[in-house]
């Protein structure tokens, strides 16, 4: 972390841009160099001052606090931007997350909490409040088990037995007799799964299988 932070605020309510203010600058490494009310104006102060921080509000006037983030971020890569609120909103988590905020923070936080919040963002780290933890990872292991679904959507219900058979390293002749097929169809399906997955070959389709987590969708 630099020696000094310089701070951009953005909130509409002045009296809550006092208090930050206020609260902020008591630390020592911490400079408010600006402030603003609305969306469009702390994009321009942002471009104006080049913070290395900035702190807003999630609902601010002119639009919200999300798209300003994402201009921020965009145009001043090396700026931060933690996103404040008062609810802990799902939706509004993962938009700023996705427009590059690296700290959000509900606004009912004591002081030493945000405090620490701007210093580890600061230091490059990402501030989360404890409460919407939990959220996060609970919304990275659904995203991640709707990958690997997703990764098996072009295999009929057979493909799939087929696969698992395969990953177990039997023989076309041995999936034949295990699922009462005959040799020729059992090449025919094989060479089916191999095209719908981008594989050439027994032991890429084996991989694939295992990689995705097959066994967890039959």
């Amino acid at each position: 972390m630099t020696n000094n932070q310089r701070i951009l605020l953005v909130d509409d309510h002045e009296v809550v841009r006092l208090g930050l203010k206020s609260l902020i600058e008591r630390h020592p490494g911490f400079t408010v160099v600006a402030e603003a009310a609305a969306a469009d104006d702390a994009v321009e102060k942002a471009l104006q001052h080049k913070p290395d921080l900035v702190l807003m509000d999630i609902r601010i006037l002119g639009g919200n606090g999300i798209e300003a983030c994402q201009a921020i971020t965009a145009n001043l890569p090396d700026t931060k931007v933690i996103m404040l609120t008062s609810y802990a909103e799902d939706e509004m988590l993962f938009a700023a997350i996705r427009a590059g905020a690296s700290g959000y923070v509900l606004k009912q936080v004591g002081s030493n909490a945000l405090i620490h919040a701007i210093e580890s963002v600061a230091r490059g780290e990402a501030a989360l409040d404890p409460s919407l933890t939990q959220r996060v990872f609970t919304e990275i292991r659904q995203a991640i088990q709707n990958e690997e679904k997703a990764a098996f959507a072009d295999l009929t219900p057979q493909e799939m037995r087929m696969l698992a058979l395969i990953a177990e390293g039997h023989t076309n002749r041995g999936i034949a007799e295990a699922l009462f097929l005959s040799e020729g169809t059992v090449r025919n399906y094989v060479s089916s799964i191999f095209s719908k997955l981008g594989v050439s070959n027994r032991a890429e389709a084996a991989a694939y299988a295992v990689q995705h987590h097959l066994n967890d969708y039959l």
